[in-house]
């Protein structure tokens, strides 16, 4: 992946980012619509990345684990490129 391409895949990722209140009891709403596209079910995974925080169905999470696994060389490699060890 390219530079652009880089730029391009942080683009598509953080375009969906949302500002959201948390309530009196800690509770954050997530629209509907963020929900229907991140296909969450029931339980979920909170996964802090940075400054921000990820929300994942609990099920894409595990799967979306082993696949990171697999690729750990090239995900290293691809952070590299962003300026990030």
């Amino acid at each position: 992946m390219g530079e652009s391409g880089t730029r391009s895949f942080v683009r598509l990722m953080l375009a969906g980012a949302v500002d959201v209140d948390i309530d009196k009891l800690g509770r954050v709403l997530i629209p509907d619509y963020l929900k229907e596209y991140a296909g969450l079910q029931k339980e979920v995974i909170v996964a802090g990345l940075y400054n921000r925080l990820e929300i994942w169905d609990s099920g894409k999470w595990s799967q979306y684990k082993k696949d990171a696994e697999k690729n750990s060389d090239e995900i290293a490699e691809q952070l590299g490129k962003l300026g990030i060890y």
